[in-house]
């Protein structure tokens, strides 16, 4: 089942308008969030930032009270207690052209998927030949528009390697296709600033304040790829893959280090 427009439906009965915007021009929004327990972790954190993308885009939310009894009524329908759980916010339907309409009726999407236990096993990544564009106000919103980071997931893919690490128009570190990077350089833990067209996520933040609060130096600085290739530690975050330490970046191999370990165990305490 997956709510809709405001109504429990079944997935197979879902129907689109085929001049929505969301699906013709990617004119739209999303959010990914963890569920564990039958709860949706940190969903205040994503719902304000699913707000501040769609006032970027002109877009009209539902009120809050109404997505969190969405997803209250979607996961209680699919009987979901370790879930991941997609927010979908399109334009919906408008005119032929690029110019929004006046006024629409956006098309509003939650559904849910059960997932396996969450684990911490190491994972590999490929630099991707894609740049992400810092300059652009889509760097820093959850937009519908992803095919940049699909096609460079696509790319580490037959690399043989699990994520793709994207640098910026600068040739600076911005993090990768479905996560945000961390490393550790002289005993400092460093991650790229939003400036450099890194997306602000939701558990980039968290380990942010769980590095701070466990004593570990901590700083956003832009990162070049001499600092990616000196680092002593690598690791990567996203609400569904969680903490991840980097073992091999193409053919440089990594050993999962201790700052990794520690910031992927205060992770999971507090998910519960």
């Amino acid at each position: 089942m997956i709510h809709l427009n405001g109504r429990l439906i079944d997935a197979a009965d879902a129907r689109i308008d085929p001049a929505d915007r969301g699906f013709l021009l990617a004119d739209g929004l999303f959010e990914t969030l963890r569920v564990y327990g039958g709860k949706a972790f940190r969903l205040e954190a994503h719902l304000a930032r699913l707000a501040a993308g769609a006032k970027a885009l002109g877009l009209s939310v539902p009120a809050e009270d109404d997505i969190r009894l969405a997803i209250t009524d979607t996961l209680a329908a699919n009987k979901h207690r370790e879930a991941s759980l997609r927010i979908t916010l399109a334009r919906g339907p408008g005119q032929r052209g690029l110019l929004p309409p006046a006024s629409s009726s956006p098309t509003f999407m939650i559904a849910s998927h059960p997932i396996a236990q969450s684990t911490s096993a190491p994972m590999t990544a490929h630099v991707s030949g894609i740049r992400r564009n810092e300059h652009s106000p889509l760097s820093q919103i959850k937009s519908l528009a992803y095919l940049d980071n699909v096609l460079a997931l696509r790319e580490a893919a037959e690399a043989g390697c699990e994520e793709a690490l994207l640098f910026n128009t600068a040739g600076r570190l911005a993090g990768g296709s479905r996560s945000n990077v961390f490393v550790m350089l002289d005993g400092v833990l460093a991650t790229p600033p939003v400036s450099e067209g890194v997306l602000p996520g939701i558990t980039r933040q968290i380990l942010l304040e769980l590095a701070a609060s466990a004593g570990i130096s901590v700083r956003e600085i832009p990162l070049s790829q001499a600092d990616l290739e000196r680092a002593s530690e690598a690791l990567i975050c996203n609400s569904l893959l969680e903490v991840r330490a980097l073992i091999r970046i193409d053919r440089r191999q990594l050993a999962p280090g201790p700052v990794a370990e520690d910031l992927a165990r205060r992770y999971r305490a507090l998910c519960g």
